[in-house]
């Protein structure tokens, strides 16, 4: 299972040790030496949470994906899965989030899943090509990985949060947990709000 820029490791820590034993954990994350001081700093971060249990953690093997440098991240056709939890519009504002598709496809078995979490924009409004909201259309996302050459499976309403207008000034990031701009008189109504409303989705690399 490979898990693109796990930053942190928050979900890591769910998903690595479920694997510890019968399977593998990769992450394709940020690069430690990166020249961005915020990547240096959650790439250490994760090798930090790894460091701390060893044995549970003993059977992580992480790559390096950093765009558009170096981009594999994984051998061909080895994984199973591939897993992204609210990347894709890091990736649209810099223009790579075609070409880490492909690599997505690439990496996987014939037959293997792609799971896809991201910030759901509004579907009535055209999606801004570099998502500088920080929210990405269903439909724009699903078109990204069909253009790799997924078939799309199936969506989920796991994530969903009805509440979130997604006309916020700072746009994803006026939310919780990050508050941006946000002053204590408004914290409140943005905290009862909640984290944002995202899609989740399943692909297929064909057989």
């Amino acid at each position: 299972v490979v898990e693109i820029w796990p930053s942190g490791g928050w979900y890591a820590e769910i998903i690595a040790p479920y694997l510890n034993e019968s399977g593998q954990y990769i992450s394709a994350g940020y690069d430690p030496n990166d020249e961005t001081p915020y990547f240096r700093a959650r790439a250490a971060e994760f090798m930090e949470r790894l460091n701390k249990d060893p044995d549970l953690y003993s059977n992580v093997q992480h790559n390096i994906l950093k765009p558009p440098d170096r981009m594999e991240i994984a051998e061909p056709n080895s994984a199973d899965l591939v897993l992204t939890f609210r990347n894709v519009h890091n990736w649209m504002a810099n223009d790579h989030a075609e070409a880490i598709f492909e690599g997505f496809f690439k990496a996987l078995k014939p037959g293997g899943i792609l799971g896809v979490v991201e910030h759901r924009g509004d579907a009535a409004v055209p999606q801004d090509a570099g998502a500088k909201s920080g929210y990405v259309n269903q439909e724009y996302a699903i078109a990204l990985a069909k253009k790799a050459g997924f078939v799309f499976e199936a969506a989920s309403e796991i994530n969903a949060n009805p509440k979130d207008t997604k006309k916020h000034r700072d746009g994803v990031w006026t939310l919780p947990p990050t508050y941006s701009s946000v002053n204590d008189e408004e914290k409140q109504s943005y905290s009862e709000i909640g984290e944002s409303d995202r899609f989740t989705l399943k692909f297929r690399k064909p057989e």
